[in-house]
């Protein structure tokens, strides 16, 4: 399945934004979906995950409350809406799906090219 990631750009602090996640060549239905993301001089971070079905979702600590994350499988699209951002979630965001769910990238086989988020404060 080939993964893209796009919605990403400049939004002020406090502000919203939605990522968007779309597969082609399969079915997204059929994959677990996270996203991670990768400030300048870090290592990346797991943010959110939904399972296939979307009846479970998860989210890193410093996202949750803000960020919510959900799918339309139909579209083969996942999307994190992420609200109230802070300069610190300004990062390069990265979709990535399999069969099961996993916070960890290296239980990712599929990758989309990532998608840059940058806040003003």
């Amino acid at each position: 399945v080939q993964l893209q990631a796009f919605g990403g750009g400049l939004v002020q602090a406090g502000g919203s934004l939605t990522l968007s996640c779309a597969a082609s060549g399969r079915t997204l239905g059929n994959y677990a979906v996270a996203w991670f993301r990768q400030a300048p001089g870090k290592e990346r971070e797991f943010v959110a995950g939904i399972h296939w079905s979307g009846g479970s979702t998860y989210y890193a600590d410093s996202v949750k409350g803000r960020f919510t994350i959900s799918r339309d499988n139909a579209k083969s699209t996942v999307y994190p809406q992420m609200n109230s951002l802070k300069p610190e979630d300004a990062a390069v965001y990265y979709c990535a799906a399999d069969l099961y769910y996993r916070n960890t990238e290296n239980a990712y086989g599929y990758w989309g090219q990532g998608t840059q988020v940058t806040v003003s404060s």
